[in-house]
């Protein structure tokens, strides 16, 4: 199982998308301990949304759906600021 994710900084209200083949919860432990560097700076962070993929092509596919103009536009729609 893959999990495309959206994390949220509430330092400054800025989103993070990410994929993993782990469970959310042990990937956002990873993000809030400082594992990235984006994390580390714009932390703390809350997990605003999850999808769930059975493979792995899916699950960048919609990634990569999510970091364009279009996806950014529609998770404003899916989850106002």
């Amino acid at each position: 199982m893959y999990h495309v994710y959206v994390l949220r900084s509430l330092k400054n209200g800025k989103r993070y998308v990410g994929m993993t083949g782990q469970s959310v919860e042990e990937r956002l432990r990873n993000h809030r301990s400082g594992s990235t560097q984006w994390t580390r700076q714009n932390g703390p962070l809350e997990l605003i949304h999850v999808e769930d993929f059975s493979d792995r092509k899916s699950a960048q596919a919609r990634e990569r759906f999510l970091k364009t103009g279009h996806g950014r536009h529609y998770l404003n729609q899916l989850i106002p600021r």
